[in-house]
């Protein structure tokens, strides 16, 4: 006997993991997963952060921190955290946010594992623009920085370029010619430090550490206005991220505008990059290392543009923090530890993927 089906209708499925929060006529995906573990990310950040405050030459107690933002410590002891240790901290957690952010973006566009601006040679192209200001020009301070951004930027348009610029098999001709590009600039680095006058190169040479001493105020505001302008575009730009790392052909069946997306996002996850090593120097493995972790603490699929973030803040802060605990008084730039840590992620990470 025919007739209507008395079951009432099945309502729109939404994936197990992910819930959905409705006000008026707004309505935000989430999944609680994800929530939880980014609180957890903020929580450790600010724990790192406060112990970046309280460890260093001087040992200062949370009383003394208590009394400096309460305006009543010590001159002596309110001159070091306001002046240096602050400006360290914040342009740690910053910087370690624009290099996993970016990082997200790289990986998620060429779809493969090693998409880091690191490895495929956009930061040692910021370096050999910092290089060329300090050894050619004599430069210094923000003209140097300019330079490291030109540099990457620069950097970025020739390998996108020659790896085919916005086609949908680019990915992996992105992350050879990138790293044949990091090659070449690290040689064209190294031949410039041999060629230019011994205090100079000295000079250079320790700006390509890479590290967060002796920041300031201006860099650490910098650091923050930076990702405060760039990563909002990168978020919005995440969820069609998302829809094209199942194919190119079906993103362009739904709607996305492939090339345009793609263009984008590579010019916001340069200039994060870029503004990052401006900063601080070369920092190495933290965009590598942050979206891999990111993943796997959030679960689910998506491009985690904000967990990156924070991974990174988290990696970077806390790599800054192990090397000023190292034991006799064995202190080194951040970018050698990160490079250590990071070196081991990467072996494992070979190890243990069949594909890239």
């Amino acid at each position: 006997m025919s007739g209507a089906d008395p079951r009432p209708a099945a309502p729109a499925l939404v994936p197990r993991a992910e819930r959905i929060w409705r006000a008026g006529g707004l309505s935000v995906r989430w999944r609680p997963r994800a929530v939880a573990v980014s609180l957890a990310l903020v929580v450790l950040v600010a724990a790192c952060a406060v112990a970046g405050l309280l460890v260093g030459t001087l040992p200062i107690g949370l009383a003394d921190l208590a009394g400096v933002a309460a305006g009543s410590a010590d001159e002596r002891i309110s001159r070091i955290v306001s002046g240096v240790r602050v400006p360290r901290v914040v342009t740690g957690i910053f910087v370690g946010a624009a290099l996993g952010a970016s990082g997200a973006a790289f990986q998620s566009i060429s779809r493969n594992a090693l998409g880091s601006p690191d490895i495929i040679g956009f930061v040692t192209g910021a370096a050999t623009g910092a290089v060329v200001a300090i050894t050619v020009f004599g430069a210094s301070g923000i003209v140097v920085a300019g330079a490291a951004v030109a540099g990457g930027v620069i950097t970025a348009l020739a390998v996108v370029l020659l790896s085919g610029g916005s086609r949908g098999d680019a990915g992996h001709r992105l992350i050879l010619v990138g790293i044949g590009a990091g090659a070449l600039l690290a040689a064209v680095n190294a031949v410039m430090l041999t060629r230019t006058d011994a205090n100079v190169a000295i000079a250079a040479q320790i700006w390509l550490t890479g590290t967060l001493n002796a920041r300031t105020a201006e860099q650490a505001l910098t650091a923050v206005v930076a990702v405060a302008v760039l990563l909002p575009p990168l978020v919005a730009l995440s969820r069609r991220l998302e829809v094209m790392e199942m194919g190119d052909e079906f993103a362009a069946g739904v709607g996305v505008p492939i090339a345009a997306v793609r263009r984008a996002t590579v010019i916001v996850a340069v200039a994060l990059a870029a503004v990052a090593t401006a900063l601080c120097g070369p920092i190495s493995f933290v965009a590598l290392a942050a979206p891999h972790l990111a993943r796997r603490l959030l679960g689910g699929a998506g491009v985690p543009v904000l967990g990156a973030a924070l991974t990174g803040s988290v990696l970077l802060v806390g790599a800054d923090l192990a090397t000023q605990l190292l034991p006799f008084g064995l202190r080194v730039p951040v970018a050698l530890m990160t490079g250590v840590l990071g070196g081991v992620y990467l072996i494992w990470l070979l190890t243990r993927s069949r594909r890239l």
